[in-house]
């Protein structure tokens, strides 16, 4: 039972990653492998300089549909048995929860494969407009990085 959720609130990432791993037990699954990654807000730009929020903004339905996307060629690429991909936005300080992405699968490669493959497509398709306030005052809008563009691609190039 795949979950797919934007939020407006606090991401708590401990909370519903062991509500995910409960499911696991709880449903009698026979998952051998969960994996996940949490993504949080830096402190620092990519120039080093520092930052004190950053906004995500979105236009919901466009969102929740590139999410849902992701997540459905996930559960089929890397056969899994459940998936969890939770997105913050609005606007979030340096250490806040931004996203937490969770497979479970029969075997660990699988599940480490989904997460990766998740985050890789949430960074470069994921439609999300971000905006980095730093320490001075001045905010600039950010984009998807080359090296966020060749990790996507290295998916669709090597077929896994």
């Amino acid at each position: 039972m795949m979950r797919v959720a934007l939020l407006s609130k606090a991401l708590d990432a401990g909370g519903e990653y062991a509500a995910f791993l409960s499911e696991r037990t709880a449903a009698g699954a026979t998952d051998g492998a969960v994996a996940s990654m949490v993504g949080l807000v830096r402190a620092t730009a990519k120039d080093g300089s520092a930052l004190t929020e950053l906004t995500l903004e979105h236009y919901r339905g466009a969102t929740i549909t590139s999410m849902q996307g992701i997540a459905d060629d996930a559960a089929q690429r890397f056969a899994l048995s459940d998936l969890l991909l939770l997105h913050r936005t609005g606007t979030m300080v340096p250490g806040d929860a931004i996203v937490l992405v969770a497979a479970a699968a029969t075997h660990r490669r699988a599940a480490f494969d989904a997460v990766d493959y998740m985050m890789d497509r949430l960074k470069s398709e994921a439609v999300f407009w971000k905006r980095e306030r730093g320490a001075d005052g001045q905010s600039q809008w950010i984009e998807p990085t080359l090296q966020d563009n060749i990790d996507a691609q290295r998916w669709i190039e090597n077929g896994s």
